[in-house]
């Protein structure tokens, strides 16, 4: 039986209400990476947050940080478990995600792996670089097919400063991390700014960090106008964190 129009209309704002969240949550990864992220005593902090709460506070929405180590936020964004990731791109884990309708956001940063010399040593040219050192869990693409031929062999250490002063003691030929965060490390952690140079002419990836949904693509959808709406502000918070410094020209 036919409803009246006025009944009818509140039922469909009550099932449009449904569909859009309030809160969003978000998973993200629980490992220190400033200046884009950190999460530390509990605290999700750096480039990231700034940016989300601000899109909240425009929107109106509340922001849950749930923080998971990167193989079980992989796990609960495919579960469903969350209804955003962050950072996330349609190269990683492809073979995943073909069973998935997945929408990504236009890209909120950019970022580069590649590897970092000391300054005026002796590491010239990629082909002398016989040991890379890593951060465990990172893999160097760039590098695959030298370290899959024995050319190149791997030390992996648990984290950036670590493997920093690993490089800087020259323990390694070089240090294969993201541009930004070894930036970060250099001038804000070990005060050496400048220490090692990172070599834009030898192997590196080029990646671009998008926030992604299968829940609810609408949001990340509007997160997209957002951004393009939000240019200049957007491009002032990153210049104070410094998350695209050495990635992309000022």
């Amino acid at each position: 039986m036919p409803c009246r129009f006025v009944v009818c209309s509140l039922l469909l704002v009550g099932v449009a209400h449904a569909a859009s969240p309030t809160t969003l949550v978000i998973g993200v990864e629980n490992q220190p990476y400033l200046p884009a992220f950190t999460y530390e005593n509990g605290e999700y902090r750096g480039f990231a947050r700034e940016l989300f709460d601000a899109y909240a506070k425009d929107r109106g929405y509340r922001i849950e940080y749930r923080a998971l180590p990167v193989p079980r936020l992989y796990a609960s964004f495919f579960d469903g478990q969350v209804d955003f990731k962050f950072p996330d791109n349609p190269n990683w884990k492809g073979e995943q995600r073909g069973a998935y309708k997945i929408t990504y956001s236009d890209p909120v940063m950019a970022s580069v792996d590649g590897v970092f010399v000391v300054a005026g040593g002796k590491v010239r040219q990629a082909d002398d670089v016989r040991v890379l050192g890593t951060v465990s869990g990172f893999t160097p693409w760039a590098w695959g097919e030298r370290i899959k031929s024995g050319k190149v062999a791997v030390s992996e250490n648990p984290g950036f400063d670590a493997l920093i002063r690993q490089t800087l003691a020259g323990r390694v030929d070089g240090a294969y991390a993201n541009v930004a965060v070894v930036n970060y490390q250099l001038e804000q952690v070990l005060h050496k700014p400048g220490a090692l140079h990172f070599r834009a002419d030898f192997p590196s990836s080029r990646n671009d960090y998008h926030l992604a949904s299968i829940r609810h693509p609408e949001v990340v959808r509007d997160f997209s106008q957002w951004l393009k709406q939000n240019r200049a502000a957007v491009a002032a918070l990153k210049k104070k964190h410094g998350v695209e410094k050495g990635v992309v020209n000022d």
